[in-house]
């Protein structure tokens, strides 16, 4: 079965159900400025380490060689200076990489862009493009270990694995936020895949408080998520598939990521309200989207390509990191119920952090 094919059959399961859903409403927000008169400019705010290299190689070079328009990458996404720059008129990004979790939160809340409807050749895309968002790929988030280390049997492969450091001792790594963190908490403690949502957020702080003196470092950036297994500062990880093969190819210490168990979800491209290189921004994500340099894109980055001939242009390496969309031990992470739920539990999970 294709790739193609596994995302089909989640459209027409709980995975188009969950991860689009909520990006089709979008809630009024006061009025801010309108974009500026055509530029040679543009802002793009993504993932730092070789995702942010993978990007530039695979997308942005190339659409700036292209168009003439001069790029200016930035580091981590951040939903709450979305809002802020939304709110007060002073927007200064203009294209958003955004987990499906925070473009859901973002599309419910009026941050985004509405796009045109020539944008996409939606017969090609293996997931819909909603109103305010453009599927950008999608990822797989599981353990990593080093694998001279931790050889077969040695290492967590499931989330259960994971949050049971008597069965195996060492130390963790988990993110600074809720979305993802509270989900693989909960499967950790047994819940089943298909029964996640609506989250039991009280069961999973229980179960966060149990780990937590296992957990050697809270991760912010996400390159730290592999670069503390590298250095030897953390013996397991929550990262992504993507991170661990693009890391493979250029380190001497070969990591290993358990395929048993995932937690997978959807990347979206958005375009800030009022930005002020908007009709750039409109044309960066159109050209994101063609065939050809989404293969080249999640070559060089890794990701599992949204267009059905992207997909047909990846080496066979990289389709062996591709998520496992069919795999019944997986989840899916429900954009839909992150949309109205992200910025209360963000804030809850940060004041638990400092507790």
């Amino acid at each position: 079965m294709t790739l193609r094919t596994k995302l089909s059959s989640m459209n027409r399961r709980s995975f188009l159900a969950t991860a689009g859903a909520a990006a089709a409403t979008v809630l009024s927000v006061p009025s801010i400025r309108t974009s500026q008169a055509a530029s040679n400019e543009l802002v793009l705010v993504t993932w730092g380490g070789n995702y942010r290299q993978g990007m530039e190689e695979g997308l942005v070079k190339p659409f700036m060689k292209e168009t003439g328009i001069n790029v200016t990458v930035l580091d981590t996404p951040d939903i709450a200076k979305v809002k802020a720059q939304t709110m007060t008129g002073n927007v200064q990004w203009d294209v958003f990489d955004a987990p499906g979790s925070m473009g859901a939160s973002g599309a419910a809340n009026g941050y985004w862009e509405e796009l045109p409807a020539d944008l996409f050749d939606a017969s090609d895309l293996t997931l819909p493009v909603q109103p305010t968002l453009v599927p950008f790929f999608t990822f797989a988030g599981g353990i990593a270990y080093d694998t001279a280390r931790f050889p077969e049997g040695k290492h967590p492969k499931t989330f259960a694995d994971y949050f049971n450091p008597d069965a195996f001792p060492g130390r963790r790594t988990l993110r600074t936020r809720a979305m993802e963190t509270l989900e693989i908490a909960l499967l950790g403690d047994g819940v089943k895949p298909n029964e996640l949502y609506p989250l039991d957020v009280e069961r999973a702080f229980k179960v966060l408080e149990r780990i937590k003196p296992h957990v050697s470092k809270w991760v912010e950036a996400t390159p730290q998520t592999v670069t503390l297994l590298q250095t030897g500062e953390a013996d397991f990880s929550f990262t992504y598939a993507n991170r661990i093969q693009t890391s493979n190819r250029d380190q001497s210490t070969k990591l290993g990521f358990s395929f048993d168990q995932n937690l997978n979800g959807v990347e979206y491209l958005a375009v800030l309200k009022g930005a002020p290189n908007k009709e750039n921004a409109f044309k960066f994500l159109s050209f994101a989207m063609r065939p050809e340099i989404q293969a080249s894109c999640m070559e060089a980055k890794g990701g599992a390509p949204v267009s059905r001939k992207g997909y047909d242009l990846l080496t066979p390496e990289s389709r062996e990191w591709l998520p496992k969309l069919d795999a019944p031990n997986n989840a899916y992470i429900n954009d839909e119920w992150w949309s109205t739920n992200l910025e209360p539990l963000e804030r809850q999970f940060k004041e638990w952090l400092l507790g």
